[in-house]
């Protein structure tokens, strides 16, 4: 096995031990750097970077970063957040920041997946097909 499959499926290891029920915690995060500062590894640089990666796309992809313009109510946010832990089957977190350069509608990304229904996403579809 080579040096860098080592150290991602040791990373991989690592995220295991980071997840509680299937979600990521911060608090076993937490333990498993302490752990490894205290009894750090071989390639500890490599097996951090590794790590932070995996945890960054455990984390983006149990977020909804939602993205609308003008208000959102408080009911439009728990039911997109209900929708898509459906949609997915595992609990999904709702962040939102208005982005008036959207017109109107929302646009939401969950890991690498974007949902778009804002008039500047028709638009920008519009002009591809037109072009």
């Amino acid at each position: 096995m080579t040096r860098d499959k080592q150290i991602i499926n040791y990373a991989k290891g690592l995220l295991k031990v980071s997840l509680e029920d299937g979600q990521f915690s911060e608090e076993r995060a937490a333990a498993v750097l302490q752990s490894l500062e205290k009894n750090p590894p071989r390639n500890y640089a490599s097996v951090l970077k590794e790590y932070l990666k995996l945890v960054q796309r455990e984390v983006a992809n149990s977020t909804a970063a939602v993205e609308h313009a003008g208000d959102l109510s408080p009911a439009a946010t728990e039911a997109i957040k209900a929708k898509f832990t459906a949609h997915y089957g595992r609990a999904i977190s709702v962040t939102t920041r208005q982005n008036d350069s959207l017109i109107a509608g929302i646009r939401v990304r969950v890991g690498c997946d974007v949902y778009d229904s804002s008039v500047a996403g028709a638009l920008k579809e519009l002009e591809a097909t037109l072009s």
